[in-house]
């Protein structure tokens, strides 16, 4: 009895802590987070953090309100992605119905490995794979939500090599030829990390060039991709992985799908569309052309197996992968454990899923794009896409109209590449050190405005052009303000260097 009564206080305990912990949460990661008014970081250097947030762990546990001021200091000086000056990543902005997916995804603490212990989730994530499948274009196939896309472009590597030589599974490596991967050099570098992990080997990418506007729509594009297949073969390579990117990771740039899968199609290749940037113009009627080619199911004129598009989905920070093909991510990945895949069970064994995944546990993922899809309808994302396209246009107007800003190339999605120039560098273009000096401008802005908290935007430099900002536009919060403000800040923080 008195067991059950201390279990109990340690229980109310708990989920008072849980409740004055989550009202913190809300103030200072959520409505805090989102307001223009506070700053995007608080930055300190490591040594100084260190100190401040007492990171090391001792023996006796802390008291509630030690704890809860814990919970304050996390969130003061971790850094605001959901701000609407927030330009940093691929991801940006807050969305409520989503954001309640995680919470509740959380709190269940799941993992959709089985029916048995995830039903609700197991169905829901075959709805929304449907769903995806079907505005891709096609009526069949499978998918599964993925921990990121350098791990969806694994898997979609692997997925092709077991198609291609389904003896890799069962006999390893030393029965499979030298293998060629084909991307652009623009492409992601998970690339290389999937062919170094898979034992394929990075040498054994061959990266397609792209032209210094990166109009890969050009037909350059295709024919140096013939040229690297013809190259790889003469090497002793064989040619089984074409990796095509919508929505290229610096310049948001698209390749040319149809081509791709034109070339794929004649050499027997497994066609991959990296769609992890650029894939949600799918929901977008005045924008799905830039991925047109994707819906392709594609059947090599000499091979008898179908032959299939692997395709992945960024929306909302889910990564999707999604294939025409019904049964090759199980065919390729399963381990039939018996203590969790049963065959005997009381319920449709096809709905234990896990075995398809090459983790065991795995988080729940559909719940976020579930509940928001719900909440907004495809509608709803659709017109998310086209504000992003429209603010996009309108930032690079008004920066077209401002000295001092050049644009690196003509935005195709919502990735815009810029320089600023500094009055001390204007028209001093062929100037020997022009260059040296123009490098050192977007590193020294970044760094002012990350310690005044003011916004965070990324910078690099890209086929031999010197350091740019990247700025990505996508926050559904985001306001022509917070543009405006952007262009005004960079000039502030760069106009005396």
């Amino acid at each position: 009895g008195a067991r059950m009564k201390g279990a109990g206080s340690k229980s109310s305990e708990g989920e008072l802590f849980l409740s004055e912990a989550f009202k913190v949460i809300l103030e200072e990661a959520v409505h805090k987070a989102t307001d223009v008014k506070e700053k995007v970081c608080e930055w300190k250097d490591p040594e100084e953090l260190r100190v401040l947030m007492d990171l090391e762990l001792g023996d006796h546990g802390e008291s509630h309100q030690q704890l809860l001021q814990r919970v304050r200091d996390i969130a003061r000086y971790s850094v605001k992605t959901n701000h609407p000056r927030f330009f940093n990543q691929l991801f940006a902005g807050v969305d409520y119905h989503s954001l309640t997916g995680r919470f509740l995804t959380e709190a269940l603490n799941t993992s959709q490995y089985t029916y048995e212990v995830a039903p609700v989730f197991v169905l829901m994530e075959d709805v929304v794979l449907r769903k995806l499948r079907s505005l891709v274009g096609w009526s069949e196939g499978d998918g599964i939500f993925c921990p990121g896309g350098s791990v969806s472009n694994m898997y979609a590597m692997n997925v092709a090599r077991y198609w291609a030589f389904p003896q890799v599974k069962t006999q390893g490596l030393w029965t499979v030829p030298r293998l060629a991967v084909f991307t652009s050099q623009e492409s992601h570098y998970s690339m290389k990390k999937s062919a170094a992990f898979l034992g394929i080997g990075t040498e054994n990418v061959y990266h397609v060039k792209v032209d210094e506007r990166y109009s890969s729509l050009h037909k350059a594009f295709a024919e140096d991709l013939e040229a690297k297949i013809v190259h790889a073969k003469s090497q002793g390579a064989v040619p089984f992985f074409v990796n095509a990117t919508a929505g290229t990771t610096v310049q948001g740039a698209f390749d040319p799908l149809d081509r791709i899968a034109d070339i794929s199609e004649r050499n027997g290749i497994w066609m991959h569309v990296d769609a992890a940037w650029g894939g949600s113009v799918v929901f977008s009627k005045k924008h799905k052309h830039l991925i047109a080619g994707m819906e392709r199911y594609l059947d090599p004129i000499y091979n008898p197996n179908s032959y299939e598009v692997g395709t992945l989905y960024f929306f909302g920070n889910s990564h999707i992968l999604l294939f025409s093909h019904q049964n090759l991510l199980m065919h390729c990945h399963c381990a039939n454990a018996t203590y969790l895949f049963q065959q005997d069970k009381f319920y449709d064994m096809s709905l234990d899923t896990g075995d398809k995944s090459i983790q065991c546990g795995r988080k729940v993922d559909c719940l976020k794009l579930w509940l928001m899809w719900k909440a907004i309808g495809a509608q709803g994302l659709a017109n998310r896409v086209d504000i992003a396209f429209a603010s996009t246009r309108y930032f690079v107007e008004e920066l077209k109209k401002r000295e001092g800003f050049q644009v690196v190339s003509e935005p195709q999605f919502v990735n815009v590449c810029f320089w600023f120039i500094p009055p001390s560098l204007r028209g001093k273009e062929n100037s020997p050190d022009y260059q040296e000096k123009l490098a050192k401008v977007a590193p020294v802005i970044k760094e002012r405005m990350v310690k005044k908290g003011s916004m965070m935007v990324g910078y690099q430099p890209l086929d031999g052009r010197v350091n740019f900002f990247r700025m990505v536009i996508l926050s559904p919060q985001l306001n022509h303000s917070d543009l405006d403000f952007f262009l005004d800040e960079v000039e502030r923080l760069g106009n005396d260097l």
